[in-house]
């Protein structure tokens, strides 16, 4: 909605003329960025700077500039209906400084009092929770660790902030990219930890995506298609494997083993990588099992198992030939 050059995307209502209805566009961009997100039944979600290049009170008078952001936020708390949540960027520039959050925070919660609220922490206080009405901690290009929540008055989630090359905003000649396969041990390490991913697109001027990010973004969702359940849905539960290797249980108690680094069977001279599979290890399924599946295609696997002291182990099979998902998931069932 504003990025940190204090350009507004919306109708700042006689704030300042620095916005998108005094721009060549000349209309409200996040009105339509909301309807479009009612017609997909989606609830928008905003961004929000916290710092600001252009507004000179933002140097010269922090408290008037703080009090002109807090006015800027009631504006995208009052105009565009029932929002999701506010995403906050910048403070970390003043790390010392009294940003007068109460406030802020306060009048989020005054509109919009199922509103989630995130500031950023950047990457110097990475999982920090700087403030009690926070809900969700930032771990800003890094892998998150598991959240201490001990003591804590509410649930406060966490999430990974990450970009797919080294640019949050359009670039012109970074070919710096992640490999989906990188993405996808990301995502899953979130979900590990029960962390979530926010991961960045950098639209073009005329709001089109780069085509590698297109390309990147079907990857990833043709991964989804496959494992989308357990990652959605499931939640860290105390089920520890070798490596990268995780299991996740969802509110049902469906219990899914994430198993990374898994070779493929075929030839040896054409084959990167080849193998028949190996066993995966886990502790921490104290569930009576009936069958261990791939979630992909069906495939029952080999298991061995000690309910009493939560030993649990299956062969997890080799990829076939033209196939590496790079984190595959089964399926126990119970």
């Amino acid at each position: 909605t504003r990025h940190h050059d204090g350009f507004s995307l919306y109708d700042t209502c006689g704030l300042n003329d620095y916005d998108a209805p005094h721009s060549p566009a000349g209309r409200d961009l996040v009105a339509e960025f909301v309807e479009g997100c009612r017609a997909e039944g989606i609830v928008p979600f905003f961004y929000h700077t916290t710092i600001d290049w252009y507004e000179e009170s933002f140097e010269k008078d922090f408290d008037a500039y703080l009090e002109y952001l807090r006015r800027s936020v009631e504006i995208l708390c009052t105009r565009y209906g029932k929002i999701g949540g506010l995403w906050f960027d910048g403070n970390w520039a003043l790390p010392d400084a009294d940003w007068k959050l109460d406030e802020l925070y306060g009048t989020i919660r005054k509109y919009q009092p199922d509103a989630i609220i995130i500031n950023n922490t950047g990457m110097d206080h990475r999982g920090q929770l700087a403030h009690p009405e926070i809900d969700s901690v930032t771990f800003e290009q890094g892998l998150p660790k598991p959240i201490d929540r001990t003591g804590m008055k509410k649930y406060v989630a966490a999430e990974m902030c990450y970009t797919m090359n080294d640019h949050w905003g359009a670039s012109t000649a970074d070919y710096h990219y992640k490999s989906p396969a990188e993405l996808i041990e990301a995502l899953c390490h979130c979900r590990k930890v029960g962390a979530n991913l926010l991961l960045n697109v950098g639209p073009e001027a005329d709001g089109s995506l780069p085509e590698m990010q297109e390309a990147i973004l079907h990857i990833l969702g043709r991964w989804m298609d496959d494992y989308g359940v357990p990652v959605r849905d499931g939640r860290p539960a105390g089920i520890v494997g070798d490596g990268k290797n995780f299991g996740l249980r969802t509110a049902d108690g469906r219990i899914f083993l994430f198993v990374a680094g898994l070779p493929i069977r075929g030839n040896e001279h054409v084959t990167v990588a080849g193998g028949t599979g190996g066993v995966a290890a886990f502790s921490g399924i104290f569930d009576k099992a009936k069958a261990v599946r791939w979630l992909d295609n069906g495939q029952e696997l080999p298991f061995i198992q000690d309910p009493d002291t939560g030993m649990f182990a299956f062969r997890a099979t080799a990829y076939d030939y033209g196939i590496n998902r790079v984190v595959r998931v089964a399926e126990v069932v119970r």
